[in-house]
């Protein structure tokens, strides 16, 4: 994820109040959807979707893994979350060259691996434009599998998570199966479901490759059994279309992620499609994604806008006018550093040190979100715990 908010405590579940008087739109209304895919959905608008309500409000979504503390989206990072007692992990999925899903949050590896000290791999360094964006550097497409094992994942960021940095090198690139093999193993261990998060990167641009996500992703869901409107898993996306598309292959809960109000999804620009964010926020917008998803993941500035100092402002209606579309919130993404943290919640002048994380979540979660997204689940249990007083 991330492109670079009074409850009652106990009243309310992930789905909870949000479809309270049969307004919410559970997969219902998906233009084109298989027939399989409405039998398999239920009692369809307003209908019951029992897993849901196993997951507690606020939940707390471990963004790319514990990734505060481990380099992301390795088995480590998701390994972690799970340990600390994160409620849903999320992984972010490319595609190979030969068609595998893996779990990088860009195509782009430049950053995440160690592919620039592997010298059989230096002539496949090139420069890309992705989303209109050029980018110079290593990417998975241009990589078998078997390739892409050879190497080892390191941290992202780390001037500002020096720590992390003793685990470069520990894991290799996790496939999504692999993934979903260790949440079954988990699961059986533990007695409960492990859920995921699951973000289709860059559907539009890998679809014109020939590189399709959505369909590899349904398979892989069918055959682990998390393709039904009651799995343990949400489905998310940037593009609206890719989500449109999952409805017609799966019923496994789906979330369309919003960046900032000007950003317009990449799959509408390729179709000449004029709204922005701007327009799906809107009670018009909302209820056109409501028609097939069941939750947006707005970037927390769409909750509460920052003002001309960083620091935050008066929440928006986003929250009450999502709830009434029938429609959760999953925001992101929490970070514990100062560098990331709104500037009325930092401490200190060293960028890489812990804010008031504590009093910045108690802001946003004072808006009614149903979840929240953040590098530090442990840190995120915690302000869920406090926020339940």
């Amino acid at each position: 994820m991330t492109k670079d908010a009074d409850r009652t405590p106990g009243r309310r579940t992930v789905l909870g109040a949000a479809v309270l008087g049969g307004t919410a739109a559970l997969g219902a209304g998906v233009a084109g959807a298989s027939p399989a895919a409405a039998q398999d959905r239920g009692h369809g608008r307003g209908g019951h979707w029992g897993s849901y309500r196993q997951l507690p409000v606020p939940t707390v979504i471990a963004h790319r893994g514990a990734s505060g503390y481990r380099p992301e989206h390795t088995l480590g990072s998701y390994q972690l979350a799970l340990d600390m007692g994160a409620h849903v992990i999320e992984q972010d999925l490319v595609p190979t060259k030969d068609g595998h899903l893996v779990c990088r949050h860009e195509n782009d590896i430049t950053g995440t691996t160690d592919v620039a000290e592997h010298p059989e791999f230096a002539s496949r360094k090139t420069t890309k434009t992705v989303e209109g964006t050029a980018i110079t550097g290593w990417f998975t497409e241009d990589f078998t599998l078997a390739e892409l094992k050879t190497l080892r994942a390191k941290e992202r960021i780390p001037a500002t998570r020096p720590d992390n940095t003793l685990y470069d090198g520990r894991w290799t690139i996790p496939t999504f199966e692999e993934v979903l093999r260790w949440a079954d193993k988990e699961g059986r261990r533990r007695g409960c479901p492990v859920w995921l998060h699951v973000e289709t990167k860059h559907p539009t641009y890998f679809r014109e490759l020939g590189l399709g996500l959505e369909e590899p992703l349904a398979r892989l869901l069918r055959r682990y059994g998390r393709h039904r409107h009651n799995s343990p898993v949400f489905l998310q996306s940037f593009e609206p279309s890719s989500m449109q598309r999952m409805a017609k292959l799966v019923s496994s809960p789906r979330v369309v992620l919003l960046w900032t109000a000007d950003y317009r999804p990449w799959d509408f620009t390729m179709a000449g499609d004029p709204r922005t964010t701007a327009d799906l926020i809107t009670p018009e917008g909302l209820e056109w994604i409501a028609s097939f998803a069941q939750g947006i993941g707005p970037v927390l500035d769409l909750v509460i806008p920052k003002d001309a100092d960083g620091k935050l402002g008066k929440p928006t209606t986003l929250v009450q006018d999502a709830h009434r579309k029938g429609l959760i919130l999953h925001p992101y993404t929490m970070r514990n550093e100062n560098t990331f943290l709104p500037a009325d919640f930092r401490r200190g002048t060293d960028p890489a040190a812990f804010g008031d994380v504590f009093g910045a979540y108690r802001t946003y979660l004072e808006t009614g979100i149903d979840g929240i997204f953040t590098d530090h689940p442990d840190t995120g249990l915690l302000a869920a715990a406090d926020f339940h007083g």
